[in-house]
């Protein structure tokens, strides 16, 4: 059976980049992602993004992007599922080389927030919800989020200090990680005073508006990850054991559970399955924090914590440094940064840099099995990847 590997990674630093266009920061990923693979040429582009149209003004946002990094010619598109676009564009990708497509893609996301004032950004990122039963009344994707949050205190007990320990360690991580758009520790103190935003999400609980853009290369031309792996001076060869990705409604009425992101429970079995791992496999997992809440309910529904306990194993130092799975060693979407479109990239690669050793910040102890949760929406889309060391 054909395997797919990793065998090039990039990533920009994370920020409000006013001199710096979107075609520049996915240009600078890709060709350090190019660069990473022994400056192979890829036979296709897929690019994940959400608001170009709308921020950006920019259409034919893949052709642009391939062209300004010296791959005009190549096929390439875009791919949008809200905040899990380049989650979603990774699936693409995989399926491209999966299929003998194409055996060698370079999948991008990329993002660009601060084109115009926050009041247009937030308004871009509330199109994550429904139109017309939600953003139509006012519902802002904060709003919505709070509403889950609160519910999930109100149902299991937790206070906002007993929630607010997840972006306290965030920070933590964030400050080794020289991507990070919010490099800096902080207290539960600061976390606790900063300013309301929707109750009981307060500033320091929501992930930060910022621009950004990552880039990976797969293959599944075996001998050429590995003759790349040798040339590069790479010891580990990292594989695409496992990938999943899963719907739900848009509109939080319509959900069965609002306190369960079905499309996650369904995308990491699923991802599980194909890998041929459990739950107790996996050493290490980046997961899509934009608001504590969003990170605690995907630890409970990829299986790492029974519903309702997230808070209060993560209270009590789990999932930290030595424990299994050892989690957002980045800082996460609430201190590395979240542009929207590349966020799902920026894990892809913070996992496999983790698993070949030589990721530049909070290191993890050195894991064999990693996944990866990216969400668009409150899981209306849930891209779950497994990465593996190849034996």
């Amino acid at each position: 059976m054909d395997r797919v590997f990793v065998i090039g990674v990039g990533m920009t630093k994370i920020g409000r980049f006013y001199d710096k266009s979107g075609r520049e920061l996915v240009s600078e990923a890709i060709l350090k992602a190019l660069e990473d693979a022994d400056n192979i040429k890829p036979k296709a582009l897929v690019l994940g993004n959400m608001t170009s149209s709308v921020l950006m003004e920019q259409d034919s946002l893949a052709a642009l992007a391939a062209d300004y990094s010296g791959l005009r010619g190549i096929p390439a598109f875009k791919v949008e599922a809200a905040c899990g676009s380049g989650g979603a564009a990774f699936y693409a990708g995989y399926s491209l080389v999966k299929s003998g497509l194409a055996d060698t893609v370079v999948v991008a996301g990329v993002e660009k927030l601060t084109e115009k004032l926050t009041a247009d950004a937030t308004k871009a990122l509330a199109q994550a919800a429904d139109a017309e039963y939600e953003v139509f009344y006012g519902a802002t994707f904060t709003g919505l989020n709070a509403l889950v949050a609160r519910l999930y205190m109100n149902k299991f007990g937790y206070t906002r200090e007993d929630m607010a320990y997840w972006p306290l360690r965030m920070h933590e991580y964030a400050s080794y990680n020289p991507y990070a758009q919010l490099p800096r520790k902080t207290s539960l103190e600061a976390i606790l005073k900063s300013p309301v935003v929707a109750d009981p999400l307060h500033l320091f609980d929501c992930s930060p508006i910022g621009d950004g853009a990552a880039a990976v290369v797969i293959t599944k031309d075996e001998e050429l990850a590995k003759n790349i792996a040798k040339n590069t001076g790479k010891d580990v060869l990292v594989e695409v054991a496992g990938i999943g990705m899963a719907t739900d409604s848009v509109d939080l009425g319509s959900r069965r559970d609002l306190l369960t992101l079905e499309s996650t429970v369904k995308a990491s079995r699923d991802a599980y399955k194909m890998a041929g791992v459990s739950v107790k496999d996996i050493d290490y997992a980046e997961v899509h924090d934009a608001f504590h809440i969003t990170g605690y309910l995907a630890l409970e529904d990829m299986g790492f914590a029974p519903k309702g306990e997230a808070p209060k194993l993560w209270k009590e130092g789990k999932f930290a440094k030595g424990d299994k799975p050892e989690v957002n060693f980045s800082g996460g979407l609430k201190a590395r940064g979240h542009p929207v479109g590349a966020t799902g990239i920026y894990q892809i690669v913070e996992a496999t840099m983790q698993i070949r050793g030589d990721f530049p910040g909070y290191k993890a102890s050195d894991p064999v099995i990693a996944v990866t949760q990216n969400i668009g929406g409150i899981g209306t889309y849930s891209i779950v990847t497994i990465l593996r060391r190849h034996r």
